[in-house]
């Protein structure tokens, strides 16, 4: 792999089977050839570290994300020239930006998604599987050359440089000491007694998720946990009415859960979970005036570069904008928060419509 200029990798994990999910595979193709590399076998993966570190060979993802993330958590591995072929379709304008989607429309191939949930930690692999590792990796070469010629020719390959170093830099941030109740979804618009509730049931169920060695998921669904901690079941007879609660769960974990809901109802108010909320900054008439003609001057500049707006630039950036429209120092502070691709696409009718008169 030292030899080659460019490779081609992906990862499967164990995600949705294990309640710690780790690398279970490493799939890297060079323009002739494809290997597998097992982690689960091979657990020392330190001779990868100077073939993903060399700056002078590319690394091309898709949807690299995750993987930056995991091979730096499982490894401490990190990846140098990368090349997000992600990145790289949204800031084409492309529409669909799947790997299924883009290979199907470019080389007219159907990827098999078969073993897309399937558990890759387990051993052996069937050939199954172990064609359908391969096939992820084997045409990101010749995809990444595609793009590579349609990026320079619209002078955007540098857009995608720029973004491919700012993801290779991701990490995965331990939340240990964090409520888990703050990463449920939903839970910034329940009260503070039921977010006590919602706590000490999501407690009972990462419990029982670690001690069956699955996702929490598998143990009580978000719905369940949602309905269980708005429902407030004191009783197993209140639990058993709980509109979508399993039937067949009540045996096995109507205590717990009874118990979970009666430790919330019993926390003293003044200890009582609340969801913290930042503080928005109020725009003022000129400020909302501005803010308008940002948007409108954002929506037009998206249709003129062919991509999503979004994408060119976020709504929280341009209210950061907006409201840095008092001083120069103000505004050249907010500037610095654009990536430099942005600046170079908006930056002159930023600062016109910035110093526009309301």
């Amino acid at each position: 792999m030292e030899k080659e200029p460019v490779l081609a990798f992906d990862l499967e994990a164990d995600s949705l089977h294990h309640y710690t999910e780790k690398v279970c595979l490493i799939q890297v193709s060079t323009p002739t050839e494809s290997a597998l590399i097992d982690p689960l076998v091979l657990p020392d993966l330190s001779p990868l570290a100077s073939v993903l570190a060399n700056p002078a060979i590319r690394k091309v993802f898709h949807g690299a994300d995750y993987d930056i993330r995991s091979l730096h958590r499982d490894f401490g591995l990190e990846v140098n020239n990368l090349f997000d072929t992600m990145i790289a379709c949204q800031l084409l304008g492309e529409a669909e930006v799947g790997l299924a989607a883009v290979l199907k429309r470019r080389f007219g191939v159907e990827l098999d998604k078969g073993f897309q949930k399937a558990d890759w930690s387990r051993r052996p692999l069937s050939r199954e599987m172990i064609v359908y590792a391969v096939q992820d990796t084997t045409l990101l070469i010749p995809l990444f050359r595609q793009l590579e010629a349609e990026l320079c020719g619209r002078g955007r390959l540098a857009w995608v440089e720029e973004e491919c170093r700012l993801l290779s830099r991701v990490r995965t941030v331990p939340r240990d000491q964090e409520p888990l109740c703050l990463r449920f979804k939903g839970a910034a618009r329940m009260e503070p007694r039921t977010l006590a509730v919602l706590e000490e049931l999501l407690l009972f169920r990462d419990q029982q998720a670690r001690r069956q060695d699955v996702p929490p998921f598998k143990v009580l669904g978000t719905d369940v946990i949602r309905a269980l901690a708005e429902g407030r079941p004191r009783t197993m007879e209140e639990l058993a009415a709980i509109s979508g609660f399993p039937a067949k769960l009540l045996t096995r974990l109507g205590t717990g859960i009874v118990q979970a809901v009666t430790r919330g109802m019993a926390l003293p108010s003044d200890k009582l979970p609340r969801f913290p909320r930042q503080q928005r900054q109020v725009l003022d008439k000129g400020q909302q005036a501005i803010l308008l003609r940002l948007k409108r001057m954002r929506e037009a500049k998206a249709r003129e570069v062919g991509i999503d707006a979004g994408l060119l630039i976020n709504n929280s950036l341009l209210e950061s904008l907006a409201m840095a429209d008092r001083t120069h120092e103000a505004r050249q502070t907010a500037f610095a928060a654009l990536k430099g691709w942005q600046r170079e696409i908006l930056a002159a009718d930023l600062t016109t419509l910035m110093e526009m008169k309301s």
